[in-house]
């Protein structure tokens, strides 16, 4: 295997993993700003209030996101697969 095809997998791993995980850091980022408003604007600086709504609405997310992560993730495992076999 030569220095550009392990270049090429290191990139496709970094790409495979950031389709994978911006879903749920985007749906965290943007509940956690909702709630500061709120707390900002309610004065309410209760912990349970940031965290509970968090944990439920990302289990929501990784729930609905499942079925394209494991299609990506799949994708990625063939290719890689793939590439093993021709290598030999």
């Amino acid at each position: 295997m030569s220095e550009t095809e392990v270049v090429e997998f290191g990139r496709e791993a970094v790409w495979v993993m950031l389709k994978m995980s911006l879903p749920v850091l985007f749906v965290a980022l943007f509940v956690g700003l909702i709630i500061s408003l709120f707390q900002a604007v309610t004065q309410l600086q209760e912990m349970t209030l940031t965290f509970v709504p968090k944990v439920i609405i990302i289990s929501l997310t990784l729930i609905a996101t499942a079925p394209y992560m494991s299609q990506t993730l799949g994708t990625f495992t063939e290719q890689i697969m793939d590439r093993i076999v021709s290598l030999g």
